[in-house]
């Protein structure tokens, strides 16, 4: 195992988890505000990476590729909508919910590789599939309405990486790509803001400022963690880790910020975590066969 490796996709998991912390200390800004000052400074940072790296040759070609394009407008708006009911779901107390969207996320994941890209499930990962869903049929039918934010979460993040497993961008110029659509728009509400007095950022406030401004390397340095990561462990192992964030997430949320957590809430996570814990267990046993060497008969090694 590569330990440089797994400390990477660690941290990167990690730094997820953590970060309701940091968008509770601007819970006084808007949500749409909290994103755009998210996008534009990603976007520096962005830009500083490709000139250090020397990576800006993808630019012509891409541009001169309108399918190309027009499928990271797509990708851009899945991550607009994930951030922007993300960023509202912490400030208005549902970080519980938003943690469930990542315990989900994983499962839908595997669903719509079946349904979009032709691969197969085993038995065991339809039987977890089954189980999340009797726990989100569960959850709808205590609280009278379905868990909104939690399959917004879950379904825009999973075809997010659906669409981009089928680009043919690697991670950064990607990340480039989808933050460059968004900056525009993102610019042009901030400039808004500041025409008619109503932005959060400037020297009146200091800290809301650094806060806001810092919220570009919150964003991209877990995604820079996860790069490293994920291309020095195995596939199995980052899916393991993933749990890290939504567990932090929940912990915040039930213990941090005190957010109720229900016998009814506590049944229907229970169904989630039982249904991850098959699909894990079952993922890892099935890699460790499959890499396990034929065993051979010592009747037959004679022969």
């Amino acid at each position: 195992m590569n330990k440089q490796g797994l400390f990477y996709a660690f941290m990167a998991y990690l730094l997820w988890g953590l970060l309701p912390i940091y968008w509770k200390q601007l819970a006084h800004v808007p949500p749409v505000e909290i994103f755009s000052h998210r996008m534009v400074w990603s976007m520096l940072l962005i830009v500083v990476l490709l000139t250090v790296a020397r990576r800006w040759q993808w630019i012509g070609p891409t541009l001169r590729n309108p399918r190309l394009l027009g499928t990271f407008v797509i990708v851009a708006l899945l991550v607009a909508t994930n951030w922007l009911v993300y960023i509202w779901a912490v400030n208005n107390d549902f970080i519980l919910e938003t943690s469930l969207g990542y315990f989900i996320n994983p499962l839908v994941s595997v669903a719509l590789g079946v349904i979009f890209l032709g691969e197969r499930m085993r038995f065991s990962q339809w039987v977890a599939i089954g189980i999340a869903a009797v726990g989100v049929l569960y959850l709808t039918i205590s609280y009278g309405a379905p868990p909104l934010i939690a399959l917004t979460l879950a379904l825009t993040f999973g075809a997010y990486g659906l669409i981009k497993k089928t680009t043919s961008l690697n991670a950064l110029e990607g990340l480039s790509l989808e933050t460059s659509i968004l900056f525009v728009p993102t610019v042009g509400y901030l400039l808004y803001l500041g025409a008619i007095g109503r932005n959060s950022f400037g020297p009146h406030d200091l800290h809301t400022s650094l806060l806001l401004a810092c919220a570009g390397a919150a964003t991209a340095l877990p995604l820079l963690f996860f790069a490293a990561g994920a291309r020095r462990i195995p596939l199995y192992m980052v899916g393991v880790l993933q749990y890290i964030a939504p567990t932090l997430q929940f912990i915040l949320g039930a213990f941090v910020y005190n957010e109720p957590f229900t016998t009814q809430r506590l049944i229907g996570f229970a169904f989630i975590w039982c249904a991850l814990l098959l699909y894990t267990l079952e993922g890892v046993v099935w890699r460790r066969r499959i890499a396990a060497p034929p065993v051979v008969h010592p009747a037959a090694a004679q022969q």
